[in-house]
């Protein structure tokens, strides 16, 4: 996969996927980067720590948030997209799972869209993506966190987003999976899927993880947001050994230095 200019040999290393959120509700860093001078310098700072592509989002997604229409969340993250873009030239993918806001964000300078819904939530998604060619990386969400089987539910649900991203003309090499964890998930399913991350690898893409701060690790430590950093590392590292491609994280210079570390022994 290339991404203005940059190529994705995956397997090869570990990427960083650094986190901008323009919100002032999301559940780490909600309000830090609201204002335009912040955000672009949070940019600036990941970039020079070491992220591979910068993930900018205008809604928040943590449990319970409040969506905002369309409309405003193609307002927080236009503006900004334009500016990274034209600025650094970095990666850059959209967080959203609305087909108009991810429409906005190519045309303004993205290249992936980053849909927590996996193609599911908007009919007209898919379609975007594959009219501008666009890498999507395609998450496990449910509304309600009740399974049957957990792993061989997950991996159903991802199949079905996958034959819905190819059905509406993606290409298989521009398709990333995300097993979402925290996301219609109680905290022994977010447990369980790490534990076996590894089997995701069966559907023959590469994975993303996201699992920085989130409430998984917050539990286990009984930490606040603020402190779970190194339980977002020790996570991360099991989930590298465990196949992920991808690290969606907030603290991207401390987890590419444990990444790259990990990358030379499992790797």
């Amino acid at each position: 996969m290339v991404i203005n200019g940059v190529k994705f040999d995956w397997g090869k290393r570990t990427y960083i996927m650094g986190i901008l959120n323009r919100t002032p509700d999301s559940f780490s860093d909600g309000g830090k980067y609201t204002g335009m001078e912040e955000a672009l310098s949070h940019a600036a700072e990941m970039i020079s720590r070491g992220a591979d592509i910068i993930d900018i989002g205008g809604e928040s997604t943590r449990p319970g948030f409040a969506p905002v229409g369309v409309n405003e969340e193609i307002d927080r993250v236009v503006p900004l997209i334009e500016a990274v873009s034209q600025k650094y030239g970095i990666p850059i993918s959209v967080d959203t799972y609305h087909a108009k806001t991810a429409e906005a964000a190519l045309k303004a300078g993205a290249r992936i869209i980053n849909d927590i819904w996996g193609l599911k939530a908007d009919p007209e998604m898919a379609g975007v993506a594959a009219r501008y060619q666009a890498p999507v990386c395609i998450m496990h969400n449910k509304k309600l966190p009740e399974y049957e089987n957990l792993l061989k539910d997950v991996l159903k649900e991802l199949e079905q987003s996958v034959e819905l991203a190819v059905k509406s003309g993606i290409k298989n090499e521009n398709i990333i999976i995300d097993p979402g964890i925290g996301f219609g998930k109680t905290y022994e399913h977010n447990i369980e899927i790490m534990k076996n991350l590894e089997i995701f690898k069966s559907l023959g893409f590469p994975i993303l993880l996201g699992i920085s701060r989130k409430s998984m690790i917050g539990l286990t430590l009984d930490m606040p947001v603020d402190k779970r950093l190194e339980g977002t590392i020790a996570a991360n590292v099991i989930g590298i050994m465990k196949g992920a491609d991808i690290i969606r994280v907030h603290d991207v210079e401390q987890n590419r230095l444990a990444a790259v570390m990990t990358d030379r022994i499992v790797r």
